[in-house]
């Protein structure tokens, strides 16, 4: 248990005799003087103390103006402490910073927000130069010698200069394996750590119910489940297993973003409202974040940029302090979302001014202001005018400075460039081709797929590679720059080699820009990208298979950060003229693939009718086009599922499969089925899943029962099938949704091969919130639903009782 505040000043002040009895009479108390440079043996500089004794005597040894400095951040105006060639500047870094400073944004970048196309990122080098001498001036050029935390953006690998870049999150979310989102952000923690970084702003577990957010893709997907799965892997891969303290070699500390409600904003726009009542947090939003406070060691929390009932998540003392502190037991640091302090006074208009919203953050358990600490600064003069406590300041700095002494910062701050070879090896690039193909989805095959090559001396067939996202690897939000990227015709030529003639157009351009930071969107001129059809038609014309690539740009699909930076859409179909080239090429009379790279879900109802196959690829990282050409080519099967509802259209949103029974009735002339349901993917072979078997017809209330299914591949190919377990509690005091998925597997099948699944589920799977707000087990009869996604299932009974 962690000790509190007070706890630890006392154990300090218990350990100093102890410390002397063993020899080191040398070490002394606080300094009687807040302004005396500490001695080198400082209880604070002792390792073999506990992190909270040393947090407490570093604390009681600063001056206000120390403490505040260590709960604000540099990122906009690094250019103050920088030379002309953006190398560290220790003198300015000691005139901006006399008191030291608590974390540097993005020490990747060297000037704050930017597109990295536009301002080049640091080399590996270079930043680990910076990093070192950043943290030389911190430990030799302070007072206190306090390090800097620097952190970092690796959503999908480290956003820098040469980091690999893997699939992005909603593609993660359809493999359905979390023991490889779990790899995954293994290798994304060693990237980031082997350049001097402790901490990243990772992973993002909203539960995302509107696909006009453009920040969709960024997330595991709608259902509580399976991103609360894939959210304690992330943060396991990232972070270690269980609650390791000190933070282990090659791991960074990790942050939970964004608590909460952020996935469903009114109207589906970025930091709009989240008009959720408490149950639904309760049932659908606040289940990830829990999972991931209670089962790992979590050391930071962001607030949303959202408000919810009114009251913006960076000052809500009951989401901040009531629920996740008090009902949780998290001790850890809670951080603010980039300017959302100061959005408190521009966007939400709950302040007058800066130290308003500085003191209504810190006192709702707010830790830290990032990106540069524009609201905490003026924390100092609030205090000494007597309107905000010294001991909430002294709440936070405990927090942050946790975290340093946890990362080992003040034994070990540099880092070595000998460390960076473990960056894009072999290992990670494999890693991410395979977390690539692991992601696709198959939504449509008439059989067309997968495509056969001929052999040694048969002719060679005609392949037309056409459309926008055919000769670029597009690879999300919060991207880096990776030494190599593979695009999809990149993959298709190395596979397919002198055994085909491959002919590629770019058919239409979507956007006239692709730069996920630009923030102006322009579509491209329909009239060029008419003519741009014409010629991709004459290009295909003698073709005999035809592979269009189609979906989003970095710009079509992102987050809205600003008034003047937009990403979210009031419409979920198709941009531009891509559907027209579709139909173009479709009047040719050859079967046409369609594979869809975007970030939101494949609302398309005009292609999927159109297609002749349909591919997911989502934005699939840097070694996509080898694992689009594997899958296109047979040579992997895709077995990924679709981790979100795919609307028909705008109108039917939210749309997420887990509704209530009221909801979902019908609409005058239109299907109310979605395109795609939940969970959904097809597969090269075909897979039988058998009804399901229980360990017992009847439990007490909080007992766990197993659920056993005979899973076949009675295809000729070797595939994988996800089993999905739902629960329906039959007869409820509230309403509770039709289905919940409680329980999935992956497996592997060869062809002929039958093997039993068994899903065991806990007492977590019969919870619910009841009138009271209670989280209760109700006994009764619950549905037990098993299939390869949520629309096709078999189901069992089983009686719960008390």
């Amino acid at each position: 248990m962690r000790m509190t505040l007070a706890a630890a000043l006392l154990a300090t002040t218990m350990m100093l005799p102890m410390a002397q009895a063993m020899g080191q009479s040398s070490i002394p108390a606080a300094s009687a003087s807040p302004t005396a440079k500490p001695p080198a043996n400082a209880p604070y500089r002792n390792a073999s103390l506990p992190v909270d004794a040393r947090v407490a005597d570093l604390l009681a040894r600063m001056t206000l103006d120390e403490k505040v400095a260590q709960i604000i951040t540099l990122w906009d105006s690094k250019a103050d402490v920088q030379n002309a060639d953006t190398t560290w500047n220790s003198a300015k870094a000691s005139q901006k910073f006399p008191d030291g400073l608590g974390q540097i944004a993005r020490p990747s970048d060297r000037s704050g927000p930017s597109s990295p196309r536009t301002n080049k990122l640091r080399s590996i080098e270079e930043s680990v130069a910076y990093a070192n001498a950043v943290q030389t001036w911190a430990t030799k050029n302070t007072r206190l010698g306090v390090p800097v935390l620097f952190h970092e953006e690796a959503l999908h690998g480290l956003a820098a200069r040469d980091a690999t870049s893997f699939p992005q999150s909603i593609a993660m979310a359809s493999t359905f394996d979390p023991d490889l989102v779990r790899d995954v952000n293994s290798v994304i923690a060693r990237e980031v750590r082997a350049r001097g970084v402790p901490y990243v702003l990772s992973p993002v577990v909203d539960v995302a119910r509107d696909p006009r957010w453009g920040r969709i893709e960024e997330t595991f997907g709608e259902d509580p489940y399976l991103v609360s799965e894939m959210g304690v892997a992330a943060v396991e891969g990232l972070q270690g297993k269980g609650r390791p303290g000190a933070l282990p070699p090659g791991k960074v500390f990790a942050t939970l973003k964004h608590m909460t409600g952020h996935g469903q904003p009114e109207s589906g726009t970025n930091v709009g409202p989240a008009p959720i009542a408490e149950r639904t947090l309760r049932e659908d939003f606040f289940p990830p974040f829990e999972a991931v406070v209670k089962r790992t060691g979590i050391e930071a929390v962001m607030a949303s940029y959202n408000e919810i009932d009114g009251v913006p998540s960076h000052v809500n003392k009951w989401l901040l302090g009531d629920v996740l502190r008090g009902e949780w037991g998290y001790e850890g640091a809670v951080v603010s979302d980039y300017y959302a302090i100061d959005d408190l006074v521009k966007l939400h208009k709950i302040a007058p001014d800066l130290a308003d919203a500085a003191r209504q953050a810190l006192t709702a358990g707010v830790d830290s202001d990032l990106p540069n600490g524009a609201a905490y600064k003026t924390l100092v003069a609030s205090v000494r005018a007597g309107k905000v406590k010294e001991a909430d300041i002294d709440a936070a700095v405990t927090r942050m400075l946790r975290i340093k002494f946890m990362a080992g910062l003040f034994e070990n701050p540099f880092a070595r460039i000998k460390d960076t070879a473990v960056t894009n090896n072999e290992e990670a690039i494999a890693l991410a081709r395979r977390t690539a193909e692991k992601s696709l989805v198959l939504l449509k095959n008439d059989g067309v797929l997968p495509l056969a090559l001929p052999a040694t001396g048969a002719p060679k067939p005609t392949i037309a590679v056409i459309g926008p996202n055919a000769a670029v690897a597009r690879l999300g939000g919060y991207y880096g720059i990776p030494p190599r990227t593979v695009s999809p015709l990149d993959g298709i030529k190395a596979l397919v080699g002198d055994k085909a003639t491959i002919v590629y157009n770019e058919g239409v351009k979507i956007t006239e820009n692709d730069d996920w930071w630009a923030d102006a969107v322009q579509l491209a001129d329909p009239a060029a990208n008419r003519q741009r059809i014409a010629a991709a038609v004459e290009a295909a014309r003698g073709a005999d298979h035809i592979l269009l690539f189609i979906g989003d740009t970095e710009q079509t699909s992102r987050e809205g950060w600003a008034d003047t930076h937009l990403g979210d859409r009031s419409d979920i179909d198709i941009v531009g003229e891509q559907e027209e080239l579709l139909d173009a090429l479709k009047a040719l009379g050859k079967p046409v693939v369609v594979v869809l790279v975007n970030g939101r879900p494949p609302s398309y109802p005009g292609v999927v009718a159109k297609a002749d196959a349909i591919l997911e690829t989502w934005y699939g990282g840097e070694q996509q086009g080898h694992a689009i050409a594997d899958a296109l080519f047979g040579r992997t099967n895709p077995g990924g599922k679709l981790p979100v509802t795919v609307a028909r259209n705008v109108g039917q949103l939210p749309f997420f499969y887990n509704h209530k029974p009221t909801a979902r009735r019908g609409y005058l002339f239109d299907d109310k089925a979605p395109l795609f349901p939940f969970g959904y993917g097809l597969s090269y072979t075909k897979f039988t899943i058998g009804a399901p078997r229980l360990s017992a017809a009847s439990i007490a209330a909080g007992q766990p029962v197993t659920v056993t299914v005979d899973v076949a591949n009675s295809g000729a190919r070797a595939g994988d099938e996800v089993v999905q377990v739902y629960v329906r509690d039959s007869i409820s005091s509230v309403t509770r949704p039709v289905k919940e998925l409680k329980g999935f597997q992956r497996v592997t099948l060869k062809p002929g091969e039958t093997k039993p699944v068994t899903i065991t589920l806990t007492a977590a799977a019969f919870q619910m919130w009841n009138a009271d707000m209670k989280r209760v087990i109700e006994p009764g009869e619950f549905e037990i639903m098993v299939g390869a996604n949520s629309a096709d299932l078999q189901s069992t009974k089983l009686v719960v009782t008390p």
